[in-house]
């Protein structure tokens, strides 16, 4: 693809999980998807969606090995290169970064799922307390370790979640820019489009056809019944070792403890008024008011 058909990064993250060095050399297809989210918002939901609309409907497609992350730490960048290279089907692949942290393809489309930053971190807590010995030693690993080591889990869920807001999104990575850097390249890019984590869970069959018709298939030609049968919460838990980073083996109890619940406001009854206040300041702050109206609505 010649330069003036992407846009080079402006930005540098590398983290005990990221290092957007990885984007560094990155061959594109014209046809290219990504899917990318801050984290813990619906990524593995989206990249569900759209294996189904490349492949209509089929059933038992491994999402987790078809759709790398490619920003993240491991595994190598020619480990995940060679297996995007090797890749017949139109590709989709995965990002946690902002915008301004990755090479950005003028040709390709991307897809950015947002959520309510509570909801956000009830995940996050789920998925770091049952991270399991194979996990850290994956993402410490000190030949590829930058930064500080992913620290083992020792907050209740509210002390997490304070802890997480005050230092933006410790001990990941920056919450708020990620999210407002989308939203800005959402508003000049007619080639990103936002997805809302709510919009999914209320109306699930009427995203599908807008990603679908933004992603250019014909809609009239698909397998709907399969495709919504096998985007179902329930499809996945069973199978979750399909959608699961390496098939689930980071985590206590597997693939069904990443797939976890898929649910939302689990924070209303432990979250005190001072913290929801605390939270949604920090979002207007940060966000603005538009943007902030609709991740938290």
């Amino acid at each position: 693809m010649s330069n003036n058909k992407i846009i080079l990064p402006t930005l540098e993250i590398k983290r005990n999980h990221i290092d957007s060095s990885m984007w560094q050399d990155f061959i594109f297809r014209p046809d290219d998807i990504f899917i990318g989210s801050y984290a813990k918002s619906g990524t593995t939901w989206l990249q569900t969606i759209i294996a189904q609309l490349i492949f209509n409907g089929q059933e038992n497609l491994n999402v987790a090995n078809m759709s790398p992350w490619i920003d993240m730490s491991i595994p190598s960048k020619r480990e995940k290169f060679l297996l995007c290279e090797s890749q017949k089907h139109r590709r989709f692949l995965k990002f946690h970064v902002p915008y301004e942290a990755l090479i950005f393809s003028l040709e390709a489309k991307y897809l950015y799922i947002a959520r309510d930053g509570r909801d956000v971190l009830w995940s996050l807590w789920n998925h770091h307390a049952k991270a399991n010995d194979i996990y850290f030693n994956e993402i410490n690993n000190p030949e590829i370790l930058v930064g500080d080591p992913f620290p083992m889990m020792d907050l209740s869920i509210r002390e997490y979640f304070n802890r997480w807001l005050e230092k933006d999104g410790y001990p990941y990575w920056e919450f708020f820019s990620n999210i407002k850097s989308w939203w800005d390249a959402s508003q000049k890019n007619s080639n990103v489009l936002l997805v809302h984590y709510s919009d999914l869970l209320q109306n699930k069959e009427r995203v599908i056809k807008d990603i679908a018709l933004f992603l250019n298939f014909d809609v009239n030609n698909l397998n709907w019944e399969k495709i919504l049968e096998h985007t179902s919460f329930s499809y996945m838990k069973e199978h979750a070792d399909l959608f699961s980073p390496l098939n689930g083996n980071l985590w206590e109890g597997g693939g069904k403890t990443f797939i976890n619940k898929g649910t939302n406001n689990r924070w209303r009854d432990i979250l005190n008024e001072q913290d929801n206040l605390k939270y949604e300041r920090l979002c207007l702050e940060r966000l603005g008011l538009t943007c902030s109206r609709w991740l938290n609505r």
